[in-house]
């Protein structure tokens, strides 16, 4: 019993609790900071949010703040100027979690999965349509920021497929948030519950038909040629 129970919690599993937890504990004591200390951030010059993201870039890197929940707190400070930060937010940190992967993981993964013949064709037909891929992937509201950089990075994509399609895809996911966080009359109220609006709620429900229509279509049609 012991063993089996150490066998489900050994690696990839671990991992997958990490990156789905650790966002929501440092989630909720930033929000907690926002709302505290919200009279403050209003009063931030350029160079102090810049300082922010910066900041930003590590965090988000290394799973503790997913994207979009910043991009609620920036555009509920800073409006649409809020949204050249975020762009460049979340480009530095796919760049930075790609950069990762490869010095600590040099393609180990890739060869182990090339191994297997079957493995191996399925990954290099994927490749082909890489990019297609990267897009709708990132344009689902649901699918985890961090959980997608590291498989991407992990697969051996190319990086400009992932810049690309990663910036292509966060632009309406971005444009959202800022919006509902320009609607917003407090923060409190925008951070626990951001969802509230019904226009918030059909464009997210539209994205993620989007994201999922888009990916069985590339996938479909590129494994079963």
């Amino acid at each position: 019993m012991k063993n089996v129970l150490l066998n489900a919690l050994s690696g990839p599993a671990v991992a997958g609790v990490i990156l789905s937890v650790i966002p929501l504990v440092f989630s909720s004591a930033l929000t907690y900071l926002t709302v505290a200390y919200e009279p403050v951030i209003a009063q931030f010059n350029g160079w102090e949010w810049l300082g922010l993201t910066a900041a930003c870039c590590l965090t988000s890197a290394f799973a503790l703040t997913p994207p979009t929940f910043l991009a609620l707190i920036f555009g509920y400070f800073l409006g649409w100027n809020s949204l050249l930060p975020l762009f460049a937010l979340n480009m530095i940190c796919i760049l930075l979690v790609n950069r990762m992967v490869n010095w600590v993981d040099q393609d180990r993964f890739v060869r182990f999965i090339e191994q297997n013949p079957k493995a191996r064709k399925v990954l290099e037909r994927i490749r082909e349509q890489e990019l297609k891929v990267i897009f709708f992937a990132k344009l689902s509201p649901v699918l985890p920021f961090a959980v997608i950089n590291l498989v991407f990075a992990l697969s051996g994509a190319r990086l400009r497929n992932i810049l690309l399609g990663g910036f292509l895809g966060m632009i309406p996911r971005t444009f959202i948030a800022v919006w509902t966080a320009l609607q917003a009359k407090e923060i409190q109220t925008l951070v626990e519950d951001p969802n509230a609006g019904s226009w918030t709620q059909i464009s997210v429900g539209v994205l993620l038909l989007a994201s999922v229509i888009g990916l069985y279509a590339v996938l479909n049609r590129t494994l079963n040629r």
